[in-house]
């Protein structure tokens, strides 16, 4: 039987917040690297993400094509299936769509409103859920299960590490992404929010590493969950701008700490 795979995106983690965080459960899963997003904000990183395609490690010297083949040949590996390459995710070039011919039981749990499932990332999933609470790793987890005789993929998008980093509506002010912008697009403008000085660019940033340990925290109850034979994948959709250049976000943004994000994986550690 196939491995299960557990897919873990870290939503807004830029590389070096990773990196400054004290991980001592991602540490046992694998070594992390930097690797570069394929773009700067959540739906279209995501929708490279479920085709199947990692973030990359921009190298040099070699044919674009070449890097997308080996990136799918790991696969194989992964699953712990051998007759399977680029083709077999053709036509579809979905990850999901290719897990459920293998039997796959795929399930989703999303923080951001704009992947819910009415959009096009709910397709070729058997259970897809927007969590209520945005911060709700600890939810998805305990909302796992694994039925014997039946390979499973969970893919989860963790709100923590994305603004406001856990932060409440008092400590910082609200700032709406795609999602938000389209809700409240008729609504009365509440005034302009000024644009964050360094002081408060420095706190946002070392309260983002506070949520990627916090979402390490939680790590020991996924691998409990999972089966020995379980592939886990952790990374992030894209970074953050903590002030650098004078940017705040992510989005609408040419800078390299938007694209530079972590990336990890390996077979669930032994308790």
């Amino acid at each position: 039987m196939p491995n299960n795979l557990v897919y873990i995106i870290m939503d807004s983690c830029r590389y070096d917040s990773y990196k400054a965080a004290s991980t001592p459960n991602m540490d046992r899963l694998g070594a992390g690297e930097q690797r570069y997003s394929f773009a700067s904000w959540t739906s279209p990183s995501h929708f490279v993400l479920l085709m199947g395609i990692s973030p990359h490690k921009s190298p040099a010297g070699v044919f674009a094509s070449e890097v997308y083949k080996d990136d799918f040949v790991l696969w194989k590996s992964r699953l712990g299936v051998e007759n399977l390459d680029f083709k077999s995710f053709l036509p579809e070039i979905s990850l999901p769509a290719k897990l459920r011919k293998l039997g796959y039981r795929n399930v989703a749990k999303v923080s951001l409103p704009v992947l819910n499932r009415f959009t096009a990332f709910s397709s070729h999933f058997d259970d897809y859920k927007l969590m209520d609470n945005h911060n709700d790793f600890d939810g998805m987890i305990k909302e796992m299960t694994f039925s014997p005789g039946r390979p499973h993929f969970y893919f989860f998008n963790l709100g923590e590490t994305h603004y406001p980093y856990m932060l409440t509506r008092e400590e910082t002010p609200v700032l709406h992404g795609v999602h938000g912008v389209f809700k409240h697009l008729d609504e009365k403008d509440e005034g302009e929010v000024k644009f964050f000085d360094k002081e408060r660019m420095e706190m946002l940033r070392a309260q983002q590493i506070k949520c990627v340990e916090y979402v390490d925290g939680l790590l020991p109850g996924l691998y409990a969950k999972c089966p020995p034979d379980t592939h886990i994948i952790i990374t992030a959709d894209h970074g953050e701008l903590f002030g650098e250049e004078n940017y705040f976000g992510h989005g609408p943004i040419f800078h390299e700490k938007v694209f530079e994000v972590p990336f990890l994986e390996g077979i669930v550690p032994k308790p």
